[in-house]
């Protein structure tokens, strides 16, 4: 099912018909601040095995998650004063950032190093939807693995429509993907060059 919302001003009842289909197990795409992404409740197990089956992504790579402000990053997340200055500065925005997991993330979501990737994008719909479940999502680039990122959501419908719940139409937007800085050593490193300013990384 296709559903478009507005991207600047997301319609609430429409909102709320993307958090009850994720409050009931489903799988969506959605918009972010760089490419479409798909996701579904952290705590959906049978969710996050469906995306990857989606995918044909390795179950040994974990999906980064995005949460709503960075109080709940706290949450799922050891926050230092240092992490939180940069995060607050930079986010929302195209970067995934990287840090050591708390005990309420899901093992799923957790790399060997026990870390976890969040995010928080730019963009109003995703975020609406996020602060909606009131729990974090899942994300990751609406492709298969190793493919390009795919930015038409009609395309999206195209391809992944007969086994995703709900593709949100926020507009066409870029193929890019985000910035992946580690925020767990004493100085922030960059692991994926993507959007976003990096220069206060390089400088």
């Amino acid at each position: 099912m296709l559903l478009e919302i507005n991207p600047t001003y997301p319609q609430p009842h429409q909102i709320a018909q993307v958090v009850d289909c994720l409050k009931n197990g489903g799988i969506v795409a959605y918009p972010t601040d760089t490419t479409y992404g798909i996701g579904c409740s952290i705590f959906n197990k049978k969710g996050l095995e469906r995306i990857y089956q989606v995918k044909q992504r390795d179950k040994r790579k974990p999906f980064s998650f995005i949460c709503a402000d960075l109080s709940e990053v706290s949450r799922y997340a050891r926050l230092t004063n240092h992490a939180f200055k940069i995060m607050k500065r930079y986010l929302p925005g195209p970067y995934t950032f990287v840090l050591e997991a708390s005990r309420e993330v899901p093992d799923l979501l957790i790399t060997k190093q026990k870390t976890v990737g969040i995010r928080m994008p730019d963009n109003a719909i995703c975020l609406s939807i996020v602060q909606g479940l009131g729990v974090p999502i899942v994300t990751t680039s609406a492709n298969l693995s190793g493919e390009d990122p795919v930015g038409d959501p009609l395309e999206i419908n195209r391809l992944f429509g007969h086994v995703l719940d709900l593709v949100v139409d926020g507009g066409l937007l870029t193929t890019d993907v985000s910035s992946v800085v580690s925020l767990v050593g004493k100085e922030p490193e960059l692991l994926r060059e993507g959007a976003g300013d990096l220069s206060w990384l390089t400088g």
